[in-house]
């Protein structure tokens, strides 16, 4: 498995956002790099990051909670359950890219965080237009489930599977975006020039 360079401007703060979907972008926080599988959330301070990093943390209730991440043994908890999480939900978005269904089990797991931790939302025009947008206002660690999970049930439900997949050459799962719906790489700035440029080199030597 080839690892994963930081050295393009998809990376923010160290963290990779390349998925077009936030809940693959948390996903991605374990990819492959020189050293091989790093966990890129190994504290709160690392996690209180990519939240800020992942824009989940621009409401006034969310900067409150990640003042309070890096001193608190709920916060710790929090991190714990929700890395768990994260590979559960791994299993089931390689499920998916395989052509298969999310498990039942999964699917009830995300159901009862739903109704612990429900998302909330406002209208509001925006050019012209009718937008929804997230009301986030967490008081505390665990109330950042709600993200969480209504980003996780909007994979599931409401995500063409057949777009999600795991790059060719690397780990970093993502959502294909593209018209033709043929992306094949994370990025071509990280995996998809170097393969390009590969092949290029194995046609030129076939030729000789």
């Amino acid at each position: 498995m080839r690892p994963v360079s930081q050295s393009t401007g998809e990376w923010v703060d160290g963290f990779l956002f390349v998925g077009n979907r936030l809940i693959l972008d948390f996903l991605n926080t374990k990819p492959v790099l020189t050293d091989g599988p790093t966990e890129l959330l190994p504290d709160t301070h690392a996690l209180k990051r990519w939240l800020i990093a992942s824009g989940l943390a621009a409401t006034p209730g969310a900067k409150r909670v990640l003042h309070d991440l890096q001193h608190s043994a709920e916060a710790e908890a929090f991190l714990e359950e929700l890395i768990a999480f994260r590979e559960r939900l791994r299993a089931v978005v390689v499920r998916m890219e395989r052509g298969g269904s999310p498990t039942e089990e999964f699917i009830q797991e995300v159901n009862a965080r739903l109704l612990q931790y429900p998302a909330h939302t406002s209208l509001r025009k925006h050019g012209g237009r009718i937008v929804r947008e997230s009301l986030f206002n967490p008081r505390k660690p665990s109330d950042l489930w709600a993200s969480f999970v209504d980003a996780t049930a909007e994979l599931l439900a409401e995500t063409d599977r057949s777009r999600v997949r795991k790059c060719e050459s690397c780990v970093v799962h993502f959502f294909d975006t593209s018209k033709k719906g043929s992306r094949r790489w994370c990025s071509m700035n990280i995996c998809g020039n170097r393969l390009k440029v590969a092949a290029y080199q194995r046609r030129k030597r076939d030729i000789r």
